[in-house]
């Protein structure tokens, strides 16, 4: 079985490099015939290129010290790719969205992370002898209101903005514009918690973090799916941000519940953090399913 996988390769190897040479000497374009051969549809080509170049440019910035703007590049990526695929504002999803939406948008990390803090309290996991709640409401109110419109130009504008209207356009089904947007999201996280950025985590904490992360996507992406608009995850992306940070902590920085076992009550990093929020990601899709 090796040797024939390692003959396909070989195979293949010699096909490419057979293209390459042939484009040399009849200036050719061999990027139709060499995406035919991977079996990858041109209609993808925007999606791949423009995520695979917010990942690099996110990770070569998380990786010489810039995490804290390393989400700013995504602000002149997506009005780029938007104005060269003349979107139109309901493809992007530019629209304000039933009020219905922000009421489910408010109450889900309100609901998962009072959860995650209930169990933590009641395991006798926090500690808050210590705790300004001065300054952690300040930064709760500011995070979660000015993260609203960080969030909206940057990556709810790009993954649930136009990389939703990307798939769409290159004719995915809905549940294949969820899990391919959610999973371009994972990935582009993976530098900031991996590499030395201050938000990173221990090894053994990374593959939970992206589960978490995964969840995550999915549910923002099931609220842009059953309101039309990324105005609605914004919102509930920027309250999650601005409860969560403050409350629970990021990377290894104890937060203002003092909660030191973040593995086991960590909305983002713990394993009541999956649990929770798979049971959040299951509620919402079948209020999608009955909906349909």
């Amino acid at each position: 079985a090796f040797e024939c996988v390692m003959h396909k390769f070989h195979s293949r190897v010699l096909v490419i490099f057979t293209l390459c040479r042939r484009a040399l000497h009849t200036q050719e374009d061999p990027i139709p015939s060499l995406m035919h051969l991977i079996g990858m549809d041109k209609r993808y080509t925007p999606a791949i290129a423009g995520t695979s170049a917010a990942i690099l440019v996110t990770t070569a910035m998380d990786a010489n010290g810039l995490a804290v703007f390393s989400a700013l590049p995504l602000i002149p990526l997506t009005a780029l790719l938007w104005y060269l695929q003349k979107f139109s504002r309901a493809e992007i999803g530019l629209a304000v969205g039933h009020v219905r939406g922000y009421g489910l948008a408010v109450s889900y990390p309100l609901i998962v992370l009072g959860l995650a803090a209930g169990l933590a309290f009641a395991a006798g996991a926090t500690d808050t002898t210590e705790t300004d709640w001065n300054k952690t409401f300040i930064n709760i109110g500011l995070m979660s209101s000015i993260g609203i419109v960080m969030g909206l130009v940057t990556e709810e504008g790009f993954f649930r903005g136009w990389l939703w209207a990307t798939l769409q356009r290159a004719g995915q089904s809905d549940m294949q514009v969820l899990l391919w947007t959610s999973a371009a999201f994972t990935a582009w996280h993976v530098s900031a918690i991996a590499l030395d950025t201050g938000f990173d985590l221990p090894a053994a904490e990374i593959p939970v973090y992206l589960v978490n992360a995964m969840l995550l996507g999915l549910i923002w992406g099931m609220l842009r799916m059953l309101t039309g608009s990324i105005v609605v995850p914004s919102v509930s992306h920027a309250v999650w941000n601005g409860v969560d940070y403050p409350l629970f902590g990021f990377g290894e920085k104890v937060g203002a519940l003092g909660i030191q076992q973040t593995h086991i009550y960590g909305p983002e990093v713990g394993l009541v953090g999956i649990v929770l929020n798979g049971l959040f990601a299951a509620a919402l899709y079948r209020v999608i399913k009955r909906g349909q």
